[in-house]
């Protein structure tokens, strides 16, 4: 019986330790999410830099035209400009799905006259969550 009960306390203390570790890394890759948000709103390139990994890669449409965008010439368009106002841009993370040392993530962004849905993949680069492509889809409203 006791060992049963030595079990079962070993079992149930590896489970909450894992849950702790999920809720951890999601706070993390939140963290990172919320970078870009941050980035793309303050147009801080430095925010951007922190949320996603060099090589990164933004595909999508455009309207009708498919667009393949390294890191570094979006980061460097997105920070051009005064900050956005923030009471008129809604983003929000809708999932994150993680997997050993990646991710995903689903996002939503609502901006004055278009909607923005992103999908994110994360991987863990040197403890940190960096964001290493986001695919997105763009619906006028």
């Amino acid at each position: 019986m006791k060992i049963s009960c030595l079990v079962i306390v070993l079992l149930l203390s590896t489970l909450f330790c894992h849950a702790q570790e999920s809720d951890s890394e999601i706070l993390q890759i939140e963290k990172t999410i919320h970078l870009y948000f941050e980035g793309m709103m303050e147009r801080d390139k430095s925010k951007l830099e922190a949320a996603f990994d060099p090589s990164a890669r933004l595909i999508g449409y455009r309207g009708e035209n498919f667009t393949v965008t390294d890191f570094e010439s979006w980061a460097k368009g997105t920070a051009i400009g005064s900050p956005r106002a923030q009471e008129l841009f809604e983003n929000r993370i809708l999932a994150i799905e993680i997997k050993g040392y990646t991710a995903m993530a689903k996002t939503e962004l609502f901006w004055p006259g278009i909607y923005y849905f992103d999908y994110l993949t994360l991987i863990k680069i040197d403890e940190k969550w960096k964001i290493v492509h986001k695919t997105w889809y763009e619906e006028k409203r």
